[in-house]
């Protein structure tokens, strides 16, 4: 971090989990600040609030969740923009926050209002309350025996210790965390863009490497599948039915010796990949209805939200979901081949095109049966397979360090923010 001064003199704030403060900083418990707000709707038609530890109060509509939605909401709690919004069972996390907008909140949650509404800058508070100096008192200020099931309930809160510097010191604190914050998040979506070129280039060389070789200038001749396009000469083309097979018959996972078996599941790999992302067995996952049988080696697929490309070859005898396909490659087929044939943009095409023509969107048997496989000779195959696994631990390199970068700069972020909201570098007049 570039170097910032510090204020003239500090002073002990009295709390050892903040330190020393600016000596012309205030610093009092929250029942000085702040009072509960009980104020509920009497029509619930308000718009509806989250409270996240990872964006703070933001309106539900802009957010992705799938949880139910209630039949009414006639006497949620009212949060009014300024208020502080806490989310009880949460607050551990940091799930709080200042809102900036009128809306409701769940009744289990904690509201909280400015006994003088000036006092706080509401940007100045919200950076305050979401510092990780603030979030680790939270948990120890919750009630609760385990994690989980810690609660931080008004009376705690409100004796908390805050800082509060003089508004016009606020206001300069907000406006140069304005001006850093936003070249910081600059670097940020610059380096995230860089990952997504990495991937979009993936995609490019697979569908490229699986449909026309490596050679750079292939003989070709026309495939006969339009989304296919032309293939190289010596190349063939064969229904998936003639090349692959579909596992059936599926077993109890709540027995032996299946429920001792791993288990894999859309959600346990990664989109776009073809890796793993955890390994549990069957028993672990509490599964309870029928699974197909998978051996080492066999490709699993999934057939449902075919765009999120997720399948994988598995790395032992184990069973899959019912959501997913085993498929056991004819020998004229590489495993590794076959998976990023599958992985490849033109066969996700076709894939989400299909799955679009059914009730339920996914692929079903009949359809991926009669999908189009493009077969190399196998030798070719194994060095398209080779040649895309270096090219992949070449991406992986990029973006772990590009990954690794952004770290570093959100680390920059949330410290300076937390530096300046507690007075632990002085702000500069000329950023005002």
């Amino acid at each position: 971090m570039t170097a910032f001064p510090k204020y003239p003199a500090y002073k002990a704030s009295g709390v050892e989990w903040l330190g020393e403060v600016p000596e012309h900083w205030d610093v009092e418990k929250g029942i000085r600040y702040f009072y509960e707000t009980e104020s509920r709707s009497t029509t619930g038609d308000e718009e509806l609030l989250s409270v996240s530890h990872l964006t703070g109060v933001t309106p539900r509509s802009e957010k992705n969740i799938t949880m139910f939605m209630a039949e009414s909401y006639e006497g949620s709690k009212l949060c009014e923009v300024g208020d502080i919004a806490v989310n009880t069972m949460w607050a551990w996390m940091a799930a709080l926050g200042v809102s900036r907008y009128r809306g409701l909140v769940s009744p289990s949650y904690g509201t909280y209002r400015q006994k003088k509404p000036d006092r706080f800058n509401p940007t100045f508070l919200d950076h305050l309350i979401r510092t990780d100096v603030y979030r680790s008192h939270y948990t120890v200020n919750s009630t609760g025996i385990t994690t989980s099931r810690l609660r931080l309930y008004p009376h705690s809160f409100l004796r908390l210790k805050f800082v509060c510097p003089p508004r016009a010191e606020q206001d300069r604190i907000v406006a140069f965390l304005d001006e850093k914050t936003a070249q910081i998040d600059a670097l940020i979506a610059k380096k995230q863009r860089q990952i997504e070129l990495l991937d979009e280039q993936k995609a490019i060389l697979i569908n490229r490497a699986v449909t026309r070789g490596l050679h750079p200038n292939p003989d070709l001749r026309d495939s006969g599948i339009p989304w296919i396009g032309p293939i190289p000469k010596g190349w063939k083309v064969k229904r998936f039915r003639y090349c692959a097979h579909i596992r059936g018959g599926q077993v109890d996972p709540r027995r032996e010796p299946y429920r001792s078996m791993t288990l894999i599941a859309p959600d346990h790999v990664e989109s776009g990949t073809g890796q793993i992302l955890g390994l549990q067995s069957a028993q672990e996952q509490g599964a309870d209805s029928g699974k197909y049988q998978v051996q080492a080696g066999d490709l699993i697929y999934s057939k449902i939200r075919p765009n999120l490309r997720k399948a994988c070859i598995a790395p032992t005898d184990c069973l899959c979901s019912a959501d997913m396909y085993a498929v056991v490659p004819s020998k004229a087929l590489e495993p590794s081949f076959l998976l990023n044939y599958i992985l490849s943009e033109g066969f996700t095409k076709a894939a989400v095109d299909v799955a679009m023509r059914v009730a339920m969107p996914k692929v079903n048997r009949e359809s991926l049966a009669d999908f189009p496989i493009v077969i190399p000779p196998l030798a070719e195959q194994r060095k398209i397979v080779a040649h895309l696994a270096a090219l992949e631990n070449a991406r992986l390199k990029a973006a772990k360090s590009f990954e690794s970068q952004i770290q570093t700069l959100q680390t920059l972020r949330s410290t300076l923010i937390a530096h300046a909201v507690t007075g632990k570098i002085a702000i500069p007049a000329a950023t005002v």
